[in-house]
């Protein structure tokens, strides 16, 4: 028996309102009446403007930069929702912070995805539906159902289009992974655009900072592109596109990644690097008037309200895939 009503309630937290349009334009439903504001003290405040009781509730809220702000306002709307007895409360992260803090590096580090997940079982959310975890271990954090979509169906659709095999030779083309870390999400993106599969083997010095230190595999005179689950600052997908060129002899290097953290100098790094295009999709809100020529953002809020109309249906989000 269902604990709640038919009625689908979808809120955004202050990074996706215009992702939030669009998902609610494809689920033919109006947004939700919520306040959102900042005290003097920097304190988050939520208002929940229309009533909530028995409803299967949806927060869209990505917690990209500054991330403890929207962190806070994502624990703080579960909380609102859940003491105004909301029949069910869905987070719905499309990007989720934290998630790079997933293991113990050295002594003493905290787990820190480990610790968000706890926060947000602990504001009263009922299930989460994010996109690509930066580790997919991370759905087991959850003591409660986590539905994990995947970026490279876009992605897939997008090289295809742009790269139709009735017109180009694909064993011209192959797929990179910029670090040993993605190759499995590389072979896979590889598989389903039948291409070859190439890795950058790199030594990190320390965070954010990299050096490239071999091409494994054949891209001389090939295409190449780049495939990573995040780009934040880019030292390593703008290292990894410079191996390609310099070392491996590439003719040409594109990029894609599911979220654009995009933070301290990436923007310039990528202007000044040799890829041509680096394709990211909406999961983080582009900051306006983002200075780069290169940059492509693809709608996935499309996908996620196709997994919303699943879950509220009761239904596999297989498809989807």
């Amino acid at each position: 028996m269902l604990t709640y009503g038919t009625n689908i309630k979808v809120f955004y937290g202050n990074a996706c309102r215009e992702f939030t349009k669009s998902l609610c334009s494809e689920l033919g439903l109006p947004i939700s009446r919520c306040t959102l504001k900042t005290f003097a003290d920097g304190e988050v405040a939520v208002s929940i403007d229309e009533t909530v009781r028995g409803c299967d509730v949806y927060l869209i809220a990505s917690t990209c930069k500054p991330v403890n702000d929207r962190l806070m306002e994502l624990l703080i709307l579960i909380d609102a929702c859940r003491r105004a007895s909301a029949g069910r409360v869905t987070a719905v992260i499309p990007y989720f912070g934290y998630a790079r803090q997933d293991r113990k590096a050295k002594s003493r580090d905290p787990i820190s995805a480990k610790l968000v997940a706890n926060m947000l079982t602990a504001a009263g959310a009922d299930r989460i539906l994010t996109m690509d975890l930066h580790a997919p271990q991370i759905q087991g954090f959850f003591d409660i159902p986590l539905d994990h979509l995947l970026g490279c169906p876009t992605f897939v659709q997008y090289y295809m289009n742009k790269f139709p095999e009735e017109e180009f030779n694909h064993d011209d083309f192959v797929v990179v992974s910029p670090d040993v870390g993605s190759v499995s999400r590389a072979r896979t993106f590889a598989s389903k655009v039948h291409m070859g599969l190439a890795i950058v083997d790199k030594r990190r010095q320390k965070a954010n900072v990299c050096e490239v230190m071999n091409v494994i595999g054949d891209v001389r005179d090939k295409t190449c592109i780049l495939y990573d689950d995040m780009v934040d600052t880019a030292g390593s997908l703008c290292n990894a596109a410079k191996a390609l060129v310099e070392i491996g002899g590439a003719r040409a290097v594109y990029a894609c990644a599911t979220h654009g953290v995009l933070s301290g100098p990436a923007l310039e790094r990528i202007e000044d690097s040799p890829i041509r295009e680096l394709v990211l999709l909406n999961t983080i809100p582009l900051e306006r008037n983002t200075p780069s020529n290169k940059i492509v953002q693809l709608n996935v809020a499309p996908i996620f309200a196709r997994a919303i109309a699943h879950i509220h249906g009761g239904t596999s989000i297989a498809d989807l895939f």
